[in-house]
C-alpha cells in the first residue's frame, strides 16, 4: 500500500517503513507526527482525492531534525565594484513512515524507545591502584632548558652597504 502526501509545498510518494527527508516539521526525534493532506491512497485499488481524501492520514516517526549543506548565493555586477555573497542552510526533518491510515483511524504504532547507552565497567581500585593514580594525575611539564647564547658573527666589511643593494658609487 502506498500514499501520496503533501507537506512543505511538495508531494511525496510513501509506503510503510520508508525513510524520507521533508521540509522542517515540528517534533522532537522519537515523536510520531501525522500528515492529513493525503492526495492518493493506492494498492490493489487506487483512491484519488478531490483534492484530498477525507479521513486518510499518514503517521511517521521523527528520526532527526537537521540542516542541509550550505548553498552559496554569489551575485556580482561587473565593472560596478559590487558583489554580495550569502550562505543558506535549509532545515529538514528525517522521517520513517510507520503506517498509512484510512477512514479516520488513529495511529497504533508508538515511537520506538531510544537505546540506552551501556555503562562502562569501572576499574577496581585495589587491582590497579598505582596505574589509576598515575593516569588521573596530570603529567608535569618538562623543565625548560636555558636558551643558548647566540654566537656573534664577525662584523661585515665596512665598504659593503647594509641594505644589500649595490649602492652609489662616489
Amino acid at each position: 500500500m502506498f500514499a501520496v502526501i503533501r507537506t512543505g509545498g511538495k508531494q511525496y510518494r510513501v509506503a510503510a517503513e520508508d525513510v524520507i527527508k521533508v521540509e522542517k516539521v515540528k517534533g522532537d526525534p522519537g515523536e510520531i507526527v501525522q500528515f492529513g493532506e493525503v492526495l492518493v491512497v493506492g494498492g490493489d485499488d487506487v483512491t484519488l482525492g478531490e483534492p484530498t481524501i477525507a479521513g486518510a492520514s499518514v503517521a511517521a516517526e521523527v528520526l532527526e531534525q537537521g540542516r542541509g549543506a550550505k548553498v552559496i548565493a554569489f551575485k556580482k555586477r561587473r565593472r560596478k565594484n559590487s558583489r554580495r555573497k550569502r550562505g543558506h542552510r535549509q532545515e529538514f526533518t528525517l522521517l520513517r513512515v510507520t503506517e498509512i491510515l484510512t477512514d479516520g483511524a488513529k495511529p497504533t504504532v508508538t515511537a520506538r524507545p531510544k537505546p540506552e547507552p551501556k555503562p562502562k565497567p569501572a576499574v577496581a581500585a585495589g587491582e590497579d591502584g598505582d596505574d589509576a593514580e598515575d593516569s588521573a594525575a596530570p603529567k608535569a611539564k618538562a623543565a625548560k632548558k636555558p636558551a643558548k647564547a647566540a654566537a656573534k658573527k664577525p662584523a661585515a666589511k665596512a665598504d659593503k652597504p647594509k641594505s644589500g643593494s649595490k649602492g652609489k658609487k662616489k
